[in-house]
């Protein structure tokens, strides 16, 4: 089973697993709610990405996850088989927090070409810059050496929609009377390396840079990338 089956079937086990405690909540009191129990399963998930963020994978185990969000190792095993399905389980959390919406991009574009990519570059930047794009990124970027699938799988979730939208963009937007000429996806590639791909790489290596800079320097890559691409 690939990994992307593995992890839409944690989805299915913590969605069974919400229906198991509501259907315990009404046989008695003190049980949880669905949302109580939706909550708590939320709460496991995020807990241990964090753990697995701040130790690794292999510095993590289930009994400090437990510990820290309070919850029976019985409860954890009744859900996820093992550590990696718990990982892996984890990760797909991480992905779904930190995705930017397809319908934000589009909503950053005007008829102004330039400054929509400025605007889309921001919000993309912004995004792998937070928080949770960070603790993605690097626990990606440690553990896919051990878990190779862990990479594309990130790919497929965090930016194939981000890529198709902006290929279908350049060709509305650059080549209109061309829209099936396969520079799109090329471009869609080189605009989320450039722009996006050196401040998150820098910050991961631990260089911090002020906001001003990073967005000047934004700027600087859009209007490069565009004029390039157009020249």
């Amino acid at each position: 089973m690939s990994f992307f089956d593995e992890s839409q079937t944690q989805m299915a086990t913590i969605e069974n697993a919400v229906r198991s405690s509501a259907q315990r909540a009404r046989r008695g009191p003190g049980r949880p709610t669905r949302n109580q129990a939706i909550q708590r399963e939320l709460e496991l998930l995020d807990v241990a990405l964090d753990l697995f963020y701040e130790r690794g994978f292999e510095g993590t185990t289930i009994d400090a996850i437990t510990a820290a969000c309070n919850m029976a190792k019985r409860t954890v095993y009744a859900r996820y088989e093992d550590k990696t399905t718990l990982f892996k389980a984890a990760l797909q959390r991480g992905i779904e927090q930190w995705i930017v919406p397809v319908g934000q991009l589009h909503a950053a574009e005007d008829d102004d070409l330039e400054a929509s990519l400025l605007r889309i570059g921001q919000i993309l930047v912004a995004n792998i810059m937070s928080p949770a794009g960070q603790r993605l990124l690097r626990i990606t970027n440690a553990e896919s050496s051990r878990m190779p699938e862990i990479g594309v799988y990130t790919l497929q979730q965090g930016t194939e929609q981000t890529l198709a939208f902006l290929a279908d963009l350049f060709r509305r937007r650059v080549r209109p009377d061309d829209p099936s000429a396969p520079y799109a996806d090329e471009a869609a590639n080189a605009f989320i390396h450039l722009i996006v791909g050196g401040p998150a790489n820098m910050r991961a290596w631990g260089v911090v840079r002020e906001e001003a800079e990073v967005d000047r320097q934004t700027r600087f890559n859009v209007h490069l990338f565009l004029h390039g691409l157009m020249g």
